[in-house]
């Protein structure tokens, strides 16, 4: 398989060629696919904030990530580890559940029963 080999970041920001421009587009997909998904799954407050969090663990990375979705994806499942960690801030301490007093059973009508007329 002929793929490039990761860029350090300090080279991909001075470079000007079509392949890293085409790495750039990879890399603008893959954040507004996070943040259409965040945004549907948990609203625009928390997409901003997995945006930054994206970003923040793209520059932890050593080497920018290589040409194909499958190298930004670790970006991503990075984002959504911080993500996952913000919204699950009290893990060690569940919700309790409370559960409901109200015992009265509601009468569920059958689809199948019709009055003396049929289906009329």
């Amino acid at each position: 398989m002929n793929e490039r080999q990761p860029i350090p970041p300090n080279e991909w920001k001075s470079s000007h060629s079509p392949a890293d421009a085409d790495l750039m587009v990879i890399a603008e997909r893959e954040l507004g696919a996070f943040i259409r998904a965040v945004t549907e799954l948990f609203g625009p407050g928390q997409a901003r904030l997995g945006a930054d969090d994206w970003i923040n663990e793209l520059e932890l990375v050593d080497d920018l990530p290589g040409p194909t979705k499958r190298h930004w994806r670790s970006v991503t499942v990075a984002a959504l580890a911080q993500l996952a960690r913000r919204l699950n801030t009290d893990v060690d301490r569940p919700t309790p559940r409370v559960g409901s007093t109200n015992t009265k059973v509601s009468p569920i009508p059958s689809s199948n029963c019709f009055g003396p007329t049929g289906l009329a």
